[in-house]
């Protein structure tokens, strides 16, 4: 009889239990799909601060269409794209934002709404070695920001991450023309090296640019008929005084200098 009574109160309280819980979502149901905004602008702030922010982004993506024009329309979009973005799901962040800035490009939000999106740009990033069209993104909207903000309060870490992003640039195109010096391809790595200082003098890689490309002109010279060595070892002899010209104090310099000496010993 104890077991049984047990059992029954048991059922009792799981069915209580359940019953509350389908009671709250109910009425989270129910204000969703009503059209009191009020009620609905109310909820979605007090799922946000709790930190539900999936729920808080239903309810604020409901209200777009409920304060469209109204005072409030403002704070709804860019908190649409803030409950987003504190959940972690960057893409419909980064889309919510940029969505914000094209209505209000000086709302009350605008300078954190564009930070916060530099955010998830720079978050969808990638290595160096996958493709770097996010990157280029994210730069893009970086120079735009310091230009409009370049003192604000986020301007610091935007410039850190630019330096980042140009670095990892920087780095697939200096590996992309390494590429051809590891197969042996000395001609094509020489002119792969040379395009990348001319597209980008101030690659934060130079000095290991032009160390590759002597040595790649020596390594293409010394592999030549030897009716075109002399001609070509002119070609690194170039290199090489480019080379100590702007790094002296290399620590390739040792290697340069020996193999310099090398081709005057033969000419």
């Amino acid at each position: 009889m104890k077991r049984s009574t047990l059992l029954l109160c048991l059922g009792v309280l799981l069915s209580a239990a359940a019953l509350s819980l389908s009671s709250c979502k109910s009425e989270y149901d129910r204000i969703l799909e009503s059209n009191d905004v009020d009620a609905k602008y109310k909820l979605a702030f007090d799922y946000f601060n709790s930190g539900k922010y999936t729920r808080a982004a239903q309810l604020f993506e409901s209200l777009t269409l409920l304060t469209n024009g109204t005072e409030r329309y403002d704070t709804v979009m860019y908190y649409l794209g803030l409950s987003n973005y504190s959940y972690k799901d960057y893409y419909t962040a980064d889309t919510n934002f940029e969505q914000y800035l094209k209505y209000f490009p000086q709302g009350s939000f605008s300078e954190m709404a564009e930070f916060l999106r530099i955010d998830c740009l720079y978050r969808a990033t990638l290595r160096y070695e996958l493709d770097q069209t996010p990157t280029y993104a994210a730069i893009n909207a970086i120079a735009e920001y310091l230009l409009a903000h370049p003192t604000g309060a986020n301007s610091d870490i935007c410039r850190h991450w630019l330096e980042e992003l140009s670095e990892r640039l920087d780095r697939k195109a200096f590996e992309n023309a390494r590429l051809y010096y590891k197969m042996e391809d000395y001609r094509a790595s020489r002119v792969a090296f040379k395009n990348i200082l001319k597209e980008d003098a101030d690659n934060v890689f130079r000095e290991e640019i032009l160390y590759y490309s002597a040595m790649s002109s020596y390594k293409y010279a010394d592999m030549s008929v030897a009716s075109k060595q002399k001609e070509r070892f002119l070609v690194f002899q170039d290199d090489y005084l480019n080379f100590i010209g702007e790094y002296p104090e290399s620590a390739h310099r040792k290697e340069l200098d020996a193999l310099y000496a090398k081709v005057k010993e033969k000419n």
